[in-house]
């Protein structure tokens, strides 16, 4: 599992709501509580597309 930069982490929002994300290390996802939406994170990269996000 590749590190995400903490960089990026904070000036990464989620491109529905606009709102601040949550990194979770344990699916390597980037959790948008204000969507419920869950965005992976390959290769070190997140996916911020909304049809590659996982409803949670």
């Amino acid at each position: 599992m590749a590190k995400i930069d903490e960089k990026l982490l904070e000036v990464l929002v989620c491109p529905v709501s606009k709102k601040s994300l949550v990194l979770n290390e344990e699916t390597n996802e980037l959790i948008c509580d204000e969507s419920g939406l869950a965005y992976p994170i390959r290769d070190g990269i997140p996916v911020m597309l909304p049809e590659e996000a996982r409803k949670i």
